[in-house]
């Protein structure tokens, strides 16, 4: 099945993820953390990995190194067998450290609360920034996770070519600012309960039956 080139119009978008919350229901957060500190990391950590894995290995490390100035000292080889059952482990580990020690020797054991100071961590990309700055923050960002990115590709939100920032503008070009947090946490729950890779034939998912009709009829518009 080619998708077109339309897409869902905004309206149209605002709508379904309306029926996400709808069917959803209130749903935050799922990582563990007591600090902004301990909250960024365990997103560092989350970096291609659930949040149950960090989950179940950051009240270990979080007990042994609780602020910057602990982690900063840390023995690599512990944090890496703390933190092994997270993919790339042995990266993620250095970041950490790394991380903990600009934290504490030049920030002042200060969390950045903008996305330029969170992107300059080591291990802390874009997604990283906008979760912290959402979640910690409380500021109107939106971050793109592979969940998110599937299903705007798949409810035809964005073309399927479009990369994570494209697919970010997209959705905070449509949604009010104080919708961004909820619809991000949303959308990762949707995700891990309905796969985005069946077949229009075999779909079992009311809303993507229904923007797969939208879209259909926003093609014969043309």
């Amino acid at each position: 099945m080619k998708r077109g080139k339309k897409m869902l119009a905004d309206e149209q978008i605002v709508w379904a993820i309306h029926q996400m919350e709808d069917e959803i229901g209130p749903v935050g957060p799922s990582l563990d953390s007591r600090t902004p500190f301990q909250y960024l990391i365990s997103v560092i950590l989350s970096a291609q990995a659930t949040d149950v894995s960090v989950n179940q290995v950051t009240p270990v490390l979080f007990a042994k190194y609780p602020d910057p100035k602990d982690l900063m000292v840390a023995d690599l080889t512990d944090v890496e067998s703390i933190i092994k059952s997270v993919g790339l482990f042995h990266n993620k580990a250095k970041n950490i450290i790394k991380t903990a020690r600009i934290v504490h020797e030049e920030l002042n054991d200060v969390v950045p609360d903008n996305r330029k100071g969170i992107m300059a961590l080591p291990g802390a990309g874009r997604k990283t920034a906008n979760v912290v700055l959402s979640d910690v923050f409380e500021q109107p960002t939106f971050a793109v996770d592979t969940h998110v990115s599937a299903i705007s590709k798949r409810l035809h939100f964005v073309d399927q070519s479009a990369n994570p920032v494209q697919v970010e503008q997209k959705i905070v070009g449509v949604l009010a600012p104080e919708e961004l947090h909820q619809a991000h946490h949303t959308m990762i729950e949707f995700g891990r309960k309905y796969s985005m890779k069946l077949t229009p034939d075999k779909e079992v998912c009311q809303l993507i039956i229904d923007c797969d009709k939208l879209n259909e009829e926003n093609e014969s518009g043309l």
